[in-house]
């Protein structure tokens, strides 16, 4: 009989809840976005983000169930997203998932929200099993990560100051091209040469680390030089030429991390891995490595309940819950779980 796990997402701006049967098979998925909110201010605005969550998370939750025809009583285990995250967000997730259990009777589980984006690969690819190595990107984070088993993670390398989600909504904004920066980017660059204009891409000795904000803050050097001089500034260039060093960055760091680590299994996660030339420029170099290449629909990319879901399934097998006392916290480590 399988084992169904609701998975409760609120770390940022979606509120999400979701049924998923035995960590690889999505029967709903319910996704409520303030987006539209925070677009007006250029960014995620945290007083705005929870108190939209608290307004939605119970009729979300309570169509999660409707849309995969289930009821309480045939819920094995109650996932939520701890952490990282905004902790007012993360804090209605919570108290929400710590009610449910309590009068449900069911066990509660806790779920980095890293965790989470990782294990959207098992919805996309049931196939896939540990060990791999993914590069999870997104507005807040970028990881590289080696899988060694379900819930056992080392971060191989990470970013020592911009998430590379963040460097593309800073760049947006000043091109005009409004938020989020992603999306908008990447559909601009594709009228665009990705060579272009030359733009730096940081790398450290020893080291699989990422920076962003040196590339930051070139764009915005020729931007700003440019406009000085009366130069003439093509937004698809530009656009184009981030683009590519920014996703170069990421995708040579993630080779060198499956040559260390010895995984032939390589995966995406995050926001990030939604954009097409990071999909494209990993996907080559892979081949030309003769790496398996794994990455989730871009609905899962995005921030889900089902992720969430997915593993508080392989979390609650490692016998991982908690009690009435969880609480939100906003900077958990994904390697001290």
């Amino acid at each position: 009989m399988s084992l169904l796990t609701l998975g409760i997402e609120s770390s940022c701006d979606e509120t999400s809840a979701a049924v998923v049967a035995d960590g690889r098979e999505v029967l709903s998925d319910v996704i409520a976005s303030s987006l539209d909110f925070h677009k007006l201010y250029g960014g995620v605005v945290p007083e705005i983000a929870s108190r939209k969550h608290v307004e939605v998370i119970d009729s979300v939750i309570f169509q999660a169930l409707k849309d995969a025809g289930v009821k309480p009583e045939d819920i094995g285990a109650i996932g939520v997203t701890r952490g990282p995250g905004l902790i007012g967000a993360l804090l209605v997730g919570v108290q929400a998932a710590k009610t449910l259990a309590y009068v449900w009777n069911r066990p509660l589980v806790p779920v980095h929200h890293l965790e989470g984006h990782i294990s959207a690969n098992y919805l996309e690819s049931p196939e896939l099993e540990p060990p791999f190595t993914c590069l999870v990107v997104s507005g807040g984070h970028s990881h590289i990560v080696r899988v060694s088993d379900y819930g056992k993670f080392r971060i191989i390398g990470r970013t020592r100051d911009d998430a590379a989600g963040e460097a593309f909504d800073k760049i947006a904004r000043a091109l005009g091209l409004g938020y989020p920066g992603g999306p908008v980017i990447d559909r601009t660059a594709a009228d665009g040469d990705p060579h272009a204009i030359r733009f730096p891409e940081t790398t450290f000795p020893d080291s699989l680390d990422f920076s962003f904000s040196g590339i930051k803050t070139a764009v915005l050097n020729y931007l700003n030089n440019t406009r000085a001089k009366g130069g003439e500034i093509s937004i698809p260039d530009v656009c184009a030429s981030f683009q590519y060093a920014v996703t170069d960055v990421l995708s040579e760091h993630l080779m060198a991390a499956a040559e260390l680590t010895g995984d032939k299994n390589i995966a995406l996660a995050g926001g990030v891995a939604a954009n097409s030339a990071l999909k494209a420029q990993v996907r080559k170099k892979a081949e030309a490595r003769g790496l398996y290449v794994f990455c989730p629909k871009p609905l899962l990319c995005t921030d889900n309940g089902a992720m969430i879901a997915s593993a508080a399934f392989y979390a609650a097998k490692n016998g991982r819950y908690a009690g009435s006392d969880l609480n939100a916290v906003a900077n958990w480590s994904l390697e001290n779980l």
